[in-house]
C-alpha cells in the first residue's frame, strides 16, 4: 500500500501544470492605472482635502516616488508605452494630428509589439485586463490579442460615443452605467485574484476615472470636501484598498507586487472637474512637469522596504524590464526597448539606473531631462492651447531646485544644454519611426 501511494503521488506531481511550481517563487503583479490623475491629487502627495487613506497606507508600507514619469502626456501613447516598454514613437502609437485613438480609428497596438501580459503568459501567468484599454477597439487590437486571458471594460475613454462595455470581445452593455463602473471593475479584480490565488497572475487594472465625465457611486457621491472630483478619487482609493485587502485575505500580499500610478497629468481645462498637478507646471497634453510627472507607489510587503520616499528617476516604460527581472520572464531581444531595471530601487538594494527622460508630445520631442537639468525645445501648455512655441536657445530648468519650472537658467549653464543636446542626438540617430496607427481611419 505504501509503495502504491508513493507511485500515485509521483504521478500526480509529474502531471501537475508547470505553473504550480512557479507559484512558489514567481510573484503576482498588479498594476493599477488611474486616468488623468494629477501629481497633487492624493493625500500622500500633498492634497489638503481629498482623503486617500488606502493609498496613503500603501505608501507607508511601501515605496513612494517623487520623480516618476509617463512616456507621453495623453492616454493612448502613454498606455502603449507602459505595456511595451517602448516610447510611442517606436511603436506607431502617436501622431501629431490625432493625439489618441477615437471611435472611428481603424488602427491599434500592432500585433508584433510584445506586452507585459505576453511575457508573463509565457511564464505561466494568468492574465487579465479590467478597465480602460484605449489601444484599439476593433477585434484585432483588443486585450485578448495582446496576451490577456480575459478583458472587461470600456475599450477607450469614457467620454467617447458610443460608450459600451466589453467582456472578452463582446459588447455586454450600451450605454455604460458609469456610476457603478469603479465598483464593478473592483468586483471583477477581486474575483480574478481569488480565482487565481493558487497560480501566479498579472492583473492590469486601468480605471476610467478621474477622466471626465465624472461619476461616483451613491456611497461616495457628495462625501468629499473637494466636490465631485474628490468623490471620484476617494472611490478609486476605496478600490485600491479592496484589492489590497483581498491580497491579504488570500495570504497573497507577501508574494504580490502592486504598483499604482496614472497615465498623464490632470485635465486642467475641465476646471473643477479636473485635478491638480500640485506644485508642478501645467497638466495633461503638456510636456511641462505637470503633464508627465505622476504619483507612483510600489507595494510588496516583506520585499519592498516600508516607509521610503525616493527622488530617484523612473518611467512607466521601465515596468517591463523591472517585472521581467522580478518574475524571471524573458525580455524581447529583437527590438529597441526604452526600459530600465528599477528592481534595485524597489528592493532597497541600489539606485535607479535611469538618468534621463525624453518628453514627447505626439511625434515631437519637446524636451529632454538629464540628471536635474531639463531643456525645453518646444513648449505648449496643454489641451486647447495654441500650437507649440519653439525655443532657440532652449529653456533650461534645474528640476531639483525648481520643480515648478519658473526660472530659466540657460545662460548660466551652457554645459548642461550641451550635454542634453548630445543625449538627444544619440537618441535620434538610432530612431526608426513606423507609420502612425492613430492616423488610420
Amino acid at each position: 500500500m505504501t509503495r502504491l501511494l508513493l507511485v500515485a503521488c509521483s504521478l500526480l506531481m509529474m502531471a501537475a501544470p508547470a505553473w504550480a511550481d512557479q507559484a512558489k517563487r514567481s510573484p503576482n503583479v498588479v498594476i493599477i492605472f488611474a486616468d488623468d490623475l494629477g501629481y497633487g491629487d492624493l493625500g500622500c502627495y500633498g492634497h489638503p482635502t481629498i482623503r486617500t487613506p488606502n493609498l496613503d497606507q500603501m505608501a507607508a508600507e511601501g515605496l513612494r516616488l517623487t520623480q516618476f514619469y509617463v512616456a507621453e502626456c495623453v492616454c493612448t501613447p502613454s498606455r502603449a508605452a507602459l505595456l511595451t516598454g517602448r516610447l510611442p514613437i517606436r511603436n506607431g502609437m502617436c501622431s501629431d494630428t490625432r493625439r489618441v485613438l477615437f471611435t472611428d480609428s481603424l488602427g491599434g497596438l500592432p500585433a508584433e509589439e510584445v506586452t507585459i501580459a505576453e511575457v508573463l503568459k509565457e511564464r505561466g501567468y494568468a492574465t487579465a485586463c479590467i478597465g480602460k484599454w484605449h489601444l484599439g477597439h476593433l477585434p484585432p487590437f483588443l486585450p485578448t490579442t495582446q496576451g490577456f486571458d480575459s478583458y472587461f471594460g470600456i475599450p477607450y475613454s469614457n467620454d467617447m460615443k458610443p460608450t459600451y462595455l466589453v467582456r472578452g470581445e463582446e459588447k455586454v452593455e450600451e450605454p455604460v452605467v458609469q456610476t457603478t463602473l469603479t465598483a464593478r471593475y473592483t468586483d471583477e479584480a477581486v474575483k480574478f485574484i481569488r480565482d487565481n490565488r493558487q497560480r501566479p497572475f498579472f492583473l492590469y487594472l486601468p480605471h476610467n476615472f478621474p477622466h471626465t465625465p465624472l461619476f461616483a457611486s451613491e456611497k461616495f457621491k457628495g462625501t468629499s470636501r473637494r466636490g465631485l472630483y474628490g468623490d471620484v478619487v476617494e472611490e478609486l482609493d476605496w478600490s485600491v484598498g479592496r484589492v489590497l485587502d483581498t491580497l491579504r485575505e488570500e495570504k497573497l500580499a507577501e508574494n504580490t507586487l502592486v504598483i499604482f500610478t496614472s497615465d498623464n497629468g490632470p485635465w486642467l481645462i475641465r476646471d473643477q472637474n479636473g485635478g491638480s498637478a500640485g506644485l508642478l507646471r501645467a497638466g495633461k497634453g503638456s510636456t511641462w512637469e505637470g503633464g508627465m510627472r505622476e504619483p507612483m507607489i510600489a507595494w510588496w510587503p516583506g520585499t519592498i522596504p516600508a516607509g521610503r520616499v525616493s527622488a530617484e528617476l523612473g518611467c512607466t516604460t521601465d515596468l517591463l524590464t523591472t517585472i521581467c527581472t522580478l518574475t524571471g520572464a524573458s525580455l524581447p531581444k529583437d527590438r529597441m526597448l526604452d526600459s530600465l531595471d528599477l528592481s534595485p530601487l524597489l528592493l532597497g538594494t541600489g539606485d535607479s539606473p535611469r538618468e534621463s527622460i525624453l518628453y514627447y508630445r505626439g511625434r515631437q520631442l519637446m524636451a529632454a531631462r538629464l540628471g536635474p537639468w531639463k531643456a525645453h525645445f518646444k513648449t505648449q501648455d496643454g489641451y486647447g492651447q495654441p500650437k507649440w512655441e519653439e525655443h532657440d536657445p532652449p529653456l533650461l530648468y534645474n528640476l531639483e531646485h525648481d520643480p515648478s519650472e519658473k526660472y530659466d537658467v540657460a545662460k548660466a549653464h551652457p554645459e548642461a544644454l550641451s550635454d542634453i543636446r548630445r543625449l538627444v542626438a544619440e537618441h535620434e540617430a538610432g530612431l526608426e519611426v513606423p507609420p502612425s496607427q492613430l492616423e488610420i481611419r
